[in-house]
């Protein structure tokens, strides 16, 4: 250590809990980037939240009386240059580390002296890494911020999970392709919660249009806006005059209050969803202090704002760090201007045309990069137009990404802004390997593919290698049924029914066309698309998941504002069996057009969804025995394993008829962790290699084994992740389906494992027992 960095690290410790007011950009080591932002607009008069800041001496102090310094140190060298499977292994420990200290008894008084100190409500807990936050790096929504936090206790708490934080696997991945050695440290700032009626953030420069500064703004606390959970109203403002230059109002559909309790959701629906949420001469008071704040600090910034009532607060100010030098579209794209989960691996380039619905479709010009909030099933006939799709929105199981991969369609999802950073008639060039999004044509390295390819090719014609595992492909549509059939697979293992209602139905709602009279229509349509997969594959087995409609999406389809209810979470809401029970009348013509099927082609079964208790599978499984499909007595029944209670009864729906168990693997996972597995801000949580989820899915396969009934898969980890395909191998399950673009892949892991299990069968160790922890 440098005599420098001990005077450093000596002033550090000599600080521990310090207000904002004493605060400013020389202290960023010792409050971070957020805290010396903030400390610098309160001492310059801007109306910032009172608050204080737990300081980077605070974290260091900890992890050296806690003995764990030179452990976390040691973690965050291995991980800088590790694979993604090993990067994610390496952070999980260190955030583990953290999560098992305790603060020091005399650390806690003086939090909660400074939290009395700002009334001991209602607070804001940000971290604000010392690297965070800065012209060179805004680790942007990567490092952990709760709201609606009270009383010692959740606070300390959420300090500890702020530290924690540091270690995300995201975080570290960004410090190690910034080439950021020093020893990571992280502060802490707690404000003052602002109980907003109305927030957003600003650009200062919009980085599409440098005369310009851009507003996004919805009702209600800003998390709905930075999460990318509503399309805000987008206000466009001309930067020397302040006046509106263009404006697009969202579709805000929810809005968070602070509440007594903590945050309270609030669903927005017709015109309240649509109104406009800033007037003009608010729009350019937002614009003024946002052109001060640039001013005060000499460059362009991202701030969070917040009115209440008539008085607005700024919360954040960060420099715009993706902003790089103005230029042509034409010119070579090197540095990504927005980053987000990436689906195909094909890199394509086109201009952008932004969509706030399908209805807009008409604008739409074949080979354009489609870019919105988030799609749903209604946006289909747009998808399959579209040269390459971007979202605000969404996880990798989103809707965009599962139709995206069939259709052969390179996206990149979950990138929070894209409906505010890019414009129409913008040249982007996706990269979904890396899930990064440039402006204009590629640089030299990327080479664009051709648009309009699917992701998969037939059947080479050299032999195959057998497999003891059989490999099934998930479709949702019959776009690409015959090129699906001609490859190496033992069938189609799912087979999503909702997609393909959507997709038969040009857009309109099941219940809004059987209100019509047309339930000839209905079946007719559906006939057609299942026959033509069905056709395609026979003699090979086709499992036709029934409808898994959530309302969220759903209700976008025509007429379905009148059959979807509005829910707080529909990923755990009205779907699955409970949904047949309760609409039967649409369950019984999906029955029906399965039947009609069968008579031509008979390896057609069925599915269903999401079942959760054994009341609600004896009901539908009776629909079943009702209708012309239950006197068809070859039909396989299946069922779905996504909600862990089926584990348990696996044995009691044997004996009710079910033929075969199919583990969703992104619900399961969503359900066994807790975690919304569309959400972007939760993708690093989200992980089907866990051991509790391994456990789960163990556990099923082993009682699908011992009630003589076939297991069976369908995710995506199996053909990206070997060591999750020789689980499976290894739990003995009877077959894995994946999409249509992973199946070489899926091959080569499966096959790999199935031999890796017989070379460790030669060397005496098969069939060890597994336990999880």
């Amino acid at each position: 250590m440098t005599e420098h960095d001990l005077a450093t690290e000596v002033l550090l410790i000599a600080r521990e809990v310090v207000p904002l007011t004493a605060v400013g950009t020389a202290d960023v080591g010792l409050v971070g980037g957020k805290g010396a932002n903030l400390g610098e607009m309160v001492q310059a008069g801007f109306p910032v939240p009172p608050g204080f800041v737990v300081t980077a001496a605070t974290y260091v102090s900890t992890i050296e009386r806690a003995g764990v310094r030179a452990e976390l140190m040691d973690l965050e060298h291995q991980a800088a240059t590790a694979d993604a499977e090993r990067l994610e292994v390496l952070a999980r420990a260190a955030r583990a580390i953290i999560n098992s200290i305790d603060i020091a008894t005399d650390t806690c008084g003086l939090i909660s002296a400074a939290y009395a100190a700002i009334g001991s409500g209602f607070v804001a807990v940000r971290s604000s890494a010392t690297a965070e936050d800065t012209a060179e790096a805004s680790f942007a929504g990567m490092n952990e911020t709760f709201t609606n936090v009270r009383g010692d206790e959740e606070l300390v708490a959420r300090i500890k999970q702020c530290w924690a934080s540091l270690f995300g696997a995201r975080v570290v991945a960004y410090r190690a392709e910034r080439s950021m050695t020093d020893e990571p440290a992280m502060a802490v700032v707690v404000q003052k919660m602002v109980a907003s009626d109305r927030s957003g953030v600003m650009f200062t420069i919009d980085p599409a249009s440098r005369d310009e500064l851009v507003i996004e703004a919805a009702f209600g606390l800003g998390e709905v806006v930075v999460s990318g959970r509503v399309e805000p109203d987008t206000y466009h403002v001309d930067r020397a005059s302040k006046s509106v230059r263009q404006i697009r109002i969202g579709h805000k559909d929810v809005r968070i209050n602070s509440g007594d309790d903590g945050d309270e959701l609030q669903i927005l629906e017709g015109d309240a969803a649509w109104a406009r949420v800033l007037a003009d001469e608010e729009i350019a008071t937002v614009a003024r202090i946002g052109m001060d704040i640039e001013n005060f600090y000499g460059s362009a910034q991202d701030i969070e704002w917040a009115f209440v009532g008539p008085d607005l607060y700024i919360v954040q100010a960060r420099p715009i760090t993706t902003l790089g030098p103005e230029r042509d579209d034409t010119d070579d794209a090197d540095e990504p201007v927005l980053h987000g989960l990436g689906v195909g691996s094909r890199t394509v380039t086109g201009a952008v045309r932004i969509l706030e619905s399908p209805k807009h479709a008409d604008t739409f010009v074949q080979g354009e990069v489609l870019v919105a909030q988030m799609t749903s099933p209604d946006w289909l006939p747009v998808l399959r137009r579209a040269g390459g799709l971007i979202t605000n929105a969404g996880g990798s199981t989103c809707h965009a990404a599962i139709v995206s991969r069939e259709l052969g369609v390179s996206a990149v999802v979950g990138t929070r802004s894209a409906t505010t950073v890019l414009r129409d008639g913008d040249i982007v060039t996706l990269a979904p390997s890396s899930g990064r999004v440039f402006r204009g044509t590629p640089a030299a390295d990327v080479v664009p593919g051709p648009q309009f390819e699917p992701h998969y090719q037939p059947a080479p014609a050299t032999p195959v290698q057998p497999l003891a595992t059989k490999l099934y492909v998930n479709l949702a549509l019959s776009d690409h049924a015959v090129d699906a059939a001609a490859l190496p697979v033992d069938g189609v293992g799912l087979l999503r029914g909702e997609f393909m209602v959507s997709d038969a139905l040009g857009g309109q709602h099941p219940r809004a066309l059987i209100a019509a009279g047309k339930a000839d229509e209905f079946v007719d349509r559906m006939v057609e698309h299942l026959s033509t997969i069905a056709a395609a594959f026979s003699p090979r087995p086709v499992i036709y998941r029934t409808m898994d409609f959530r309302s969220n999406e759903f209700r976008q389809l025509t007429g379905g504002e009148d059959y979807e209810p509005h829910e707080a979470n529909p990923m755990i809401g009205y779907r699955g069996c409970f949904r047949y029970i309760k609409d039967p009348e649409t369950f019984a013509l999906e029955l029906q057009c399965l039947a009609r099927v069968r008579e031509d082609y008979r390896n057609l079964h069925i599915m269903l969804p999401f079942v959760r208790t054994t009341w609600e599978l004896k009901a539908c499984l009776e629909a079943i025995d009702n209708s012309p499909l239950g006197r068809d007595r070859d039909v396989k029944r299946w069922v779905m394993a996504e909600v862990p209670s089926i584990i348990p009864r696996i044995a009691e729906y044997a004996a009710l008829g079910i033929d075969g168990v199919s583990i969703g693997s992104n619900d399961l996972t969503q359900l066994m962790l807790g975690v919304d597995r569309d959400s972007a801000i939760l993708a690093e949580l989200f992980d089907e290699n866990d051991d509790a989820v391994l456990w789960a899915i163990e556990q099923i396969v082993v009682n699908c084994r011992a009630a003589g009934i076939t297991s069976s898969l369908c995710g995506l980890a199996p053909s990206t992740n070997p060591a999750f395909a020789e689980h499976l191998v290894r739990f003995g399950i009877d077959s894995i389906s994946v999409d249509v673009d992973a199946v070489t892949a899926a091959r080569h892991v499966i096959g790999s494992a199935e031999q890796k299990m017989l070379l460790d069968a030669a060397r005496g160790g098969f069939l060890q027992p597994t336990h999880w922890a």
